[in-house]
């Protein structure tokens, strides 16, 4: 599962490929040292270097990054970066530019027909799983839209630990959060089965215990185990799908600026009592209380509380802060924008049904 530097060497040189068309975040791009491998690694190549700028994919960076792809006319797209990288390659590689795209994305109707090349990614961030999830994110006016199909993965992945050790540590906190969240998700998304499971199960034996040192103290052994957890919780996801805490996070993320896995773990354990008060709700085809009891075994807990008290550890360890107040949303204010910006299609994966009420009643114990 994990790879070297070599492998990428191997694939580059191994194949025909002629002209290789980058897209990357300028800022993981150099201090993961990618930069400095890549510019040695691709000199004998045709290449055009892409920096996303958005922070968030976005449909009017997607439609620059297309074009550009489609005037290089590339044999290889390489995507270097996080979750938001990845993304926008996914979508390039199999949508085209045209009037009525942003009704499509927000009607979820695009007609996927072909990859445009092949596209081999290399996350700098070990958290969203991109990799090998066949879904891809993109906000249109401020409000998330998935993409979903098996066309969308990648042709070639390589995970290289190397690659993560230097980022920011509010990067690897949040990326590495999300990884943990999603895991938990799958584990009782309605969508969940024995393979999606086994997934998770052992994203977390990792996770749990790799997460903290991994912020504290980098080292190639907490990479490259960060590095496998959030693969395989990528590949829960896959599967699964995720449920509320996701689709609750996104309007916090585009309106305030809170980074993805950080506005995951906002409200995380609010939701997760939710589901738990609710059990006798489920709409599940498991037992979910079964399901909850595995959790507690995976977090070495006994029971409910002790569960969300050690999330609550880990997010303060990790120093995601999850206090409105602190953070300065005001939910009142915004209640309606962040109502509109809940993503329907994740929340439908909840194991008990969830209605706005709910959900701003859930959101407001966290001020």
């Amino acid at each position: 599962m994990i790879n070297s530097t070599e492998d990428i060497k191997k694939f580059i040189n191994d194949t025909s490929f002629r002209k290789i068309f980058v897209l990357c975040g300028k800022k993981s791009f150099v201090t993961s040292g990618a930069e400095i491998f890549f510019t040695e690694l691709l000199n004998k190549k045709e290449t055009k270097l892409f920096y996303k700028n958005s922070e968030l994919p976005i449909l009017e960076e997607l439609m620059d990054i297309i074009n550009a792809i489609k005037d290089f006319k590339p044999d290889l797209i390489l995507a270097v970066g996080g979750g938001a990288v990845i993304d926008y390659a996914k979508i390039a590689n199999v949508v085209e530019v045209r009037d009525d795209l942003a009704d499509l994305i927000v009607n979820y109707s695009y007609p996927f027909k072909k990859k445009y090349t092949k596209l081999a990614v290399i996350p700098t961030t070990a958290g969203s799983g991109a990799e090998v999830t066949s879904n891809a994110v993109i906000y249109v006016d401020g409000i998330k839209h998935s993409f979903e199909s098996e066309i969308l993965l990648p042709d070639n992945f390589f995970l290289i630990p190397e690659f993560l050790m230097s980022a920011p540590n509010k990067i690897k906190a949040s990326a590495g959060f999300d990884a943990i969240a999603q895991a938990l998700e799958s584990l009782i998304s309605k969508k969940s089965n024995d393979q999606s499971v086994e997934y998770a199960s052992k994203s977390l034996r990792v996770s749990i215990n790799s997460y903290i040192s991994f912020l504290n103290e980098p080292n190639l052994k907490n990479a490259t185990e960060m590095s496998i957890a959030s693969n395989l919780a990528g590949k829960a996801i896959s599967i699964s799908k995720t449920t509320a805490p996701h689709a609750a996070s996104y309007p916090f993320t585009s309106l305030f600026n809170i980074s993805h896995g950080h506005a995951v773990g906002l409200f995380f354990e609010n939701f997760f009592k939710f589901n738990y008060d609710n059990l006798n709700r489920s709409e599940t085809s498991f037992d979910l209380k079964q399901r909850f009891n595995l959790i507690f075994d995976l977090f070495y807990v006994r029971n409910f509380n002790d569960f969300s008290n050690k999330i609550t550890l880990i997010k303060k360890q990790a120093n995601l802060v999850d206090n409105l107040d602190i953070l300065n949303i005001d939910i009142k204010q915004s209640s309606e924008k962040i109502i509109k910006g809940i993503n329907l299609l994740r929340l439908g994966n909840n194991p008990v049904k969830i209605d706005g009420k709910d959900i701003f009643n859930i959101i407001s114990k966290s001020i």
